[in-house]
């Protein structure tokens, strides 16, 4: 009978020790990863709290194999900031106890919303295609040709006033857009199309209104930044004469823009 109960008190303790209250049940992944609200330049997601067992110390934030953060264990959402526009990012959340640390959960791909053109930075050094559509006529130039312009400055955020330089048939100008949105225009003079040819020509100072449109934008450095536009330059030229051989009747030309970096 001694031996039984000596057993049978073997078996209690035993079980004691299998099942002691005292020993931290499993560390599970965390699940249920939700996206929550964008912006352009931040995300959110959200996960359940762990389905067993005490709230962890903290979970781990990963991005790309990468811990970028972390929250108390008490809380289960997430808000990443400073990123850049219309990009997906993939996270993962790990929680952590006692220095154990869980599987990691299914990855959540959340994306930052796409700005609108308007909010675009114009910047840096462009080809540009100009083809005349109409005036054609009155000129000895070609119809179409292709020349570099700069925009500056490098804005420091968003979209900023630009001054846009380079060359026009074969001279340079320099003029200030104002912006409305994704729209920019402005007018400068300048002696692009001398009246006569050759040696004898005059100059023939013609007044240039440009009006230009951004039509698509990326994402360039972690900026907004535009990829293309569109738009025209009128062009009017004065009655001009060198009073002996050349005589030009004042003309209006318009000119077809499109730009590329």
């Amino acid at each position: 009978m001694i031996a039984i109960a000596v057993v049978a008190v073997a078996g209690v303790i035993a079980g004691l020790v299998i099942w002691a209250p005292w020993q931290s049940p499993p560390l599970l992944r965390p699940a249920g990863l939700v996206a929550g609200p964008s912006t352009t330049s931040s995300v959110a997601f959200r996960w359940s709290g762990l389905a067993a067992g005490p709230a962890p110390d903290r979970y781990m934030i990963m991005h790309d194999r990468n811990v970028i953060g972390s929250v108390p264990g008490t809380v289960t959402s997430y808000r990443g900031t400073g990123l850049a526009p219309a990009t997906a990012y993939r996270y993962r959340v790990v929680a952590v106890r006692g220095g154990k640390r869980s599987a990691a959960s299914a990855i959540i791909v959340v994306t930052t919303l796409t700005p609108p053109i308007s909010a675009a930075r114009w910047q840096g050094p462009w080809n540009v295609s100009l083809k005349i559509v109409r005036g054609g006529a009155d000129l000895t130039a070609p119809s179409s040709w292709v020349e570099s312009w700069q925009a500056n400055p490098k804005c420091a955020a968003g979209a900023c006033a630009v001054v846009l330089s380079g060359g026009i048939n074969g001279h340079t100008f320099k003029v200030t857009l104002a912006r409305a949105g994704a729209a920019y225009s402005g007018m400068f003079r300048a002696n692009l199309f001398p009246c006569g040819s050759g040696s004898s020509s005059v100059p023939d100072p013609s007044t240039q209104t440009i009006r230009i449109t951004l039509t698509t934008a990326h994402v360039d450095n972690q900026a907004w930044t535009a990829s293309s536009w569109a738009g025209t330059m009128v062009i009017f030229s004065p009655d001009t004469s060198d009073g002996l051989n050349y005589y030009c009747p004042a003309s209006t030309q318009t000119a077809a823009l499109s730009g590329n970096p």
